[in-house]
């Protein structure tokens, strides 16, 4: 998972130059063509078809999709897992569909897979893919995107809080259920955030199109849909940012400005189509091979502008969550972890057995959300940790459905001793029972109860806590409700006090 930041002076020179009639020389109200050329090489085959590739630098790749396979859930048949067999100039390699995996390098190019068709069947289609998978290439010694260019469109620790990244389906507020026959495989990226604490910034440079319901005249065929709670940002590459789900959006963010990166665009909240928890939606929209408009992934951008920004040495990945029946045997997979060493791979279960290893396998005997604890440590010593949900539905009785719970924390970083610290936590799927907050420090536990009904806007939808560190350390968070039929949803944070 390594990414490197070395590029090639081609890649530069292509970066920079400006397309004759950009921005000057436009009929007033309608979109400026492209004035950037991505690094970005985008190309969608069928199995068995091959097609050469100029890279960015000026240099050809061949490419050609082998093999696809695909696998499903026994819960709902939804796609868990794509795999790509691929050859890059002669040299074969297999590529994950997206899932929290980020571009690999083989022959000299960097490649990584972020769709294949299975996504698309009983699901939207925001990808524009009518072939059977989507790869992109860089140079090997490219950055994915030009260094002062992107950054993290949220003011918070990575995996802070819960996630929904490209091609998982959607699980935080219960919407992974047997009955739904539908399947909303997530096309951009979730971050789970505490309602109105976090500051959204703008990722890039670029003309603000739509801010609420206001936008753009001339803008009726682009990716920008107007909804009070969403800004679209039109960059210098021709891609759209959705940011969606804000609680507020500054009053300098109006269509027709310029935003620059960075700048603060709104407040993280769960407004408009967020069922009701907490989080900023975050895709880009930009031309795809097919002609159509579609989704560019950018979760390896993001990943690439956080270690930019603010250098982790190693990070724990558990994620993405699962969901299995009782008794059926789930594979906890830590290998997408990253350190500049070597890592050791801790598991703490939810009922307190422990394992290590990079892929452990468990089963559970009853329906409820688990939240399995991940814990890595590098050669320095130094730890992090991630948590892998684990949703487990009653195959006897699948109406009976386990509660679903969302957990965040403020501020995420630089907590110091004695700082307050405030806690939000949301139940879904029942209005039985109260949250049980255990801090991980030893003080006494503190029980709050959220309101799992009123709506997804709720203004009291979240209970609120606060807590006080005393000294500096790695601090593993735990809040659970249980339902009337005694189904427990869990949910983990990690809290690091005294440092980044």
């Amino acid at each position: 998972m390594l990414l490197l930041h070395r590029h090639s002076s081609a890649c530069w020179l292509l970066m920079t130059l400006s397309l004759l009639g950009s921005v000057l020389g436009l009929v007033q109200g309608e979109p400026p063509q492209p004035s950037r050329t991505p690094l970005v090489r985008v190309v969608d085959l069928n199995v068995s078809e091959s097609q050469e590739v100029e890279l960015c630098d000026g240099k050809k790749a061949r490419v050609k999709l082998v093999e696809l396979e695909e696998v499903r859930d026994a819960v709902r048949s939804a796609v868990r897992e794509a795999r790509v067999k691929v050859e890059v100039n002669g040299q074969p390699i297999t590529l994950t569909s997206a899932t929290y995996h980020v571009p690999v390098m083989i022959a000299g190019v960097r490649i990584d897979c972020p769709i294949t068709r299975g996504y698309l069947k009983n699901s939207t289609d925001a990808w524009g893919l009518v072939k059977d998978a989507r790869l992109r290439l860089w140079p090997a010694g490219s950055p994915l995107t030009a260094p002062g260019t992107f950054v993290y469109p949220v003011k918070q620790r990575w995996y802070a809080s819960d996630t929904q990244m490209a091609n998982e389906p959607t699980f935080v507020n219960g919407d992974e259920q047997p009955s739904r026959r539908s399947i909303y495989y997530h096309y951009g990226l979730d971050f789970g955030g505490a309602e109105g604490m976090e500051d959204v910034v703008a990722a890039t440079d670029g003309l603000v199109v739509s801010s609420g319901t206001d936008v753009l005249p001339g803008y009726k065929n682009t990716p920008a849909r107007p909804r009070y709670d969403v800004v679209y940002v039109l960059d210098e590459r021709g891609w759209y940012y959705r940011y969606s789900h804000m609680q507020s959006i500054e009053p300098a963010i109006r269509p027709g400005r310029r935003v620059e990166m960075g700048q603060n665009i709104g407040v993280l909240g769960k407004e408009g189509g967020s069922g009701g928890w907490s989080h900023l939606h975050f895709d880009i929209q930009a031309r795809q091979p097919s002609g159509k408009w579609g989704t560019q992934a950018a979760y390896a951008f993001v990943w690439e502008a956080y270690r930019r920004q603010h250098g982790p040495k190693l990070v724990a990945v558990a994620r993405p969550h699962h969901l299995a029946w009782t008794g059926q045997k789930v594979s906890l997979d830590g290998t997408r972890s990253w350190s500049e060493s070597r890592l050791r791979r801790d598991w703490t279960f939810t009922d307190g057995t422990k394992a290590s290893g990079p892929k452990v396998e468990r089963s559970y005997a009853r329906p409820g959300t688990y939240s399995e604890i991940l814990k890595v440590t590098d050669d320095q010593g130094r730890i992090d940790y991630d948590f892998a949900v684990v949703q487990i539905i009653d195959k006897e009785h699948p109406e009976q459905l386990p509660p679903t719970i969302h957990a965040c924390y403020y501020p995420t970083f630089g907590v110091k001793p004695g700082q307050e610290v405030t806690f939000k936590v949301r139940i879904f799927r029942t209005t039985h029972g109260q949250e049980v907050w255990d801090f991980g420090d030893g003080s006494p536990k503190v029980t709050v109860q959220s309101e799992g009904g009123g709506g997804s806007h709720n203004p009291r939808g979240y209970a609120v806590a606060t807590h006080r560190y005393e000294k500096p350390g790695d601090y593993v968070v735990r809040v659970e409700r249980s339902s009337e039929l005694g189904f427990k949803a869990i949910a983990h944070l990690h809290v690091r006090v005294g440092g980044q």
